[in-house]
């Protein structure tokens, strides 16, 4: 049988023409992507940080010992995660009889109640450390909505403080066994962009040092502002932090920082980049 020489040269290349014109589109998605920010060129420094969480310990603690929390957030979600565990500077405290220790702000008596004196004052002192954190993380480039701020106790409060008269939409914030350390003149100086926070409540049912009354007063006030507040109740959990609290909080973080890293992505490219990377993947 003979072979046409034309045909048989034809045949010969076309796997030859198809090799090149598949390497010559990887390689141009590849610099595409690599020009919009999208992939990173090997022996570099690692990316900058996509999130950020500070932790915000109760009365008497300090930021260091509460590090192990970071153990259950294990999962890649939060491998380019920054966290962020300061301690409070040590002042006498009223409940405690001026006694001295790491405090965010006063506090006049134990146990916390609905009707409980509140050092507001304090507090917007404290609050604006926090905010000097978080305005310096976003200038460093991570997206306010990638930005957790959660805490324990008093921390607690300064949590729902920090997310309340922050100017801008934050990724959301965790209060755990907290109040509201404010009185409801507060309400005016929420802005619309700070109502648009989520906010997760947790709280043990048998606490005896911040009363669960306490805690169950917090979504309300919340909601009279328009906010989100998804509110969880723990029977037999006293004043402290379980470990089925910390699993829903990994649950509730990753879901966010899920959709933000979409949309982050689709922001990074132009339109006909997208649908160029979509084609390249034959998606």
């Amino acid at each position: 049988m003979r072979v046409n020489a034309t045909t048989a040269l034809s045949t010969f290349l076309r796997p030859i023409a198809l090799f090149s014109a598949t390497t010559a589109i990887s390689v141009l998605s590849f610099s595409l992507l690599q020009r919009r920010g999208l992939l990173f060129p090997a022996n570099t420094e690692p990316p900058m940080a996509g999130s950020l969480i500070i932790w915000l310990h109760g009365l008497g603690d300090s930021g260091p010992a509460n590090e192990p929390i970071r153990t259950f957030f294990t999962s890649s979600e939060f491998s380019n995660t920054k966290w962020s565990f300061p301690s409070a500077s040590p002042s006498p405290v009223s409940c405690n009889y001026g006694a001295v220790m790491p405090s965010w702000f006063d506090i006049h008596e134990i146990p916390i109640g609905i009707a409980s004196p509140k050092d507001e004052g304090g507090v917007l002192k404290a609050m604006k450390s926090i905010h000097s954190m978080i305005d310096k993380e976003i200038a460093a480039g991570i997206s306010p909505k990638n930005i957790f701020i959660c805490g324990f106790s008093q921390g607690g409060a300064l949590t729902l403080a920090s997310v309340l008269l922050y100017p801008k939409t934050l990724g959301g914030g965790a209060v755990f066994s907290g109040w509201v350390p404010f009185n409801n003149t507060i309400r005016e100086k929420v802005s619309p962009e700070a109502r648009k926070t989520p906010i997760l409540w947790s709280h043990g049912m048998a606490d005896p040092t911040v009363l669960f009354e306490a805690g169950q007063a917090g979504p309300p006030f919340l909601e009279d502002l328009g906010m989100q507040c998804e509110f969880k109740a723990y029977p037999n959990l006293g004043h402290s932090i379980s470990t089925e609290e910390l699993r829903s909080l990994v649950l509730w973080i990753k879901s966010r920082l899920e959709v933000q890293a979409f949309s982050q992505f689709k922001a990074r490219l132009g339109p006909h980049d997208l649908r160029f990377y979509l084609y390249i993947l034959d998606v």
